[in-house]
């Protein structure tokens, strides 16, 4: 028979029946039975003991768990009301930073616009001052050329052109560099050019108008001919004879008598040399030419050479040169030309011609060329 206890949770759910009345009495277990089921309590009781301390400690474990996630749950529940919090706060700053990339965008565009607009208007400037700048340029190199016209000399306009490079150098403008190079070739042409010296030429023309008076013409009796040499009578250059000369009376009034007809014989014969004169003249016109119109032709001669001094001032070349040519045609065609003066004038006049011939007036073309185009170029 087994000893075992029998198993509570095989006993019935319902009222327990009552124990059966005991007939008699049980017997003594035996002593081995009765250490045994002492082992067996104590281990139950220790099993049940441990049982009971480990369901305390998964009770006292639990009970901290469930208080650490109350916490938890409270801290959770705290940082959610803070980041809903924040997350409020940060859609507000959200469409306030909308609404200000809005403005600034508004602002941007605004911007944009007025520097677009103010780059327009700094080309319109700058391209406004390089204009007036060209224009200014050009002005003043015609105001030089004109300048250098009136006054014979090279110095207004090389003066001009450096002012102009100068100029050009400080705007710094890349447009302008070929001016700049046109610039320094006119410098150099113009430095180089054989120009003839004005005040010099006007200053000979001077000198031949004061020289007019002194040229004769080939039939000119009213003067002393340049060269001739006065005669000496002879009366003047023959001793007389003393008047104590020695001799006697007859001897005397023979040679006084002699002395009285060579001297009414050389004045016959003087005068006659004056009243009559021959003389070679290869020109025929010259003869036509009445002493008195001689003083018309010096007076024409000295207008022509006036002409030519004023158009020579005036830079009219053609017209100086008709004057001068009309000159030299006058004096080899009215004058005597044997004369060392007449010859003289003759050489400068042809040497002024020569002089004028190649005279050409320096321009500055490829400056104001490339200025033209500059300016075309706006």
């Amino acid at each position: 028979m087994n000893d075992q206890a029998p198993d509570p949770s095989s006993a019935p759910t319902g009222p327990s029946p009552a124990p059966a009345p005991v007939l008699a009495a049980s017997p003594e277990p035996a002593p081995g039975r009765r250490s045994g089921g002492f082992w067996l309590g104590a281990l139950a009781l220790l099993v049940s003991v441990l049982g009971i301390a480990m369901a305390g400690l998964l009770w006292q474990k639990l009970d901290a768990t469930q208080k650490e996630l109350a916490r938890r749950s409270q801290l959770s529940d705290t940082q959610a009301t803070e980041v809903r919090t924040l997350a409020t706060q940060a859609d507000a700053q959200v469409n306030e930073l909308k609404a200000r990339l809005a403005v600034a965008e508004v602002k941007l565009s605004e911007v944009s616009l007025q520097r677009s607009q103010l780059e327009e208007l700094m080309l319109a400037l700058s391209r406004s001052r390089d204009d007036n700048l060209v224009q200014d340029l050009e002005s003043s190199l015609r105001l030089a050329q004109q300048q250098a016209q009136l006054t014979g000399s090279v110095q207004p306009l090389l003066a001009a052109l450096q002012s102009a490079d100068e100029r050009i150098a400080r705007a710094a403008q890349p447009r302008l560099n070929p001016v700049q190079r046109a610039i320094a070739r006119d410098v150099q042409r113009i430095r180089s050019a054989a120009v003839a010296d004005v005040p010099s030429l006007v200053q000979r023309l001077d000198e031949l108008a004061r020289q007019v008076d002194q040229w004769p013409v080939p039939n000119d009796i009213g003067g002393r001919r340049p060269g001739a040499q006065e005669r000496v009578p002879h009366s003047a250059t023959s001793e007389a004879p003393p008047a104590d000369a020695a001799g006697s009376g007859w001897e005397v009034a023979w040679r006084r008598w002699t002395a009285f007809w060579t001297r009414v014989w050389e004045e016959t014969t003087r005068s006659g040399r004056e009243l009559v004169r021959v003389s070679r003249i290869d020109n025929p016109d010259a003869v036509l030419l009445a002493p008195e119109q001689a003083f018309f032709l010096r007076e024409n001669l000295k207008l022509r050479l006036l002409n030519a001094r004023l158009g020579l001032l005036a830079r009219q070349m053609d017209a100086v040169q008709d004057d001068l040519k009309r000159i030299d045609a006058a004096l080899a065609r009215h004058f005597d030309t044997t004369v060392p003066e007449v010859a003289a004038a003759q050489a400068t006049v042809t040497q002024l011609r020569s002089e004028l011939a190649v005279t050409e007036w320096p321009q500055p073309e490829d400056s104001l060329a490339a200025l033209a185009v500059a300016a075309g170029g706006r």
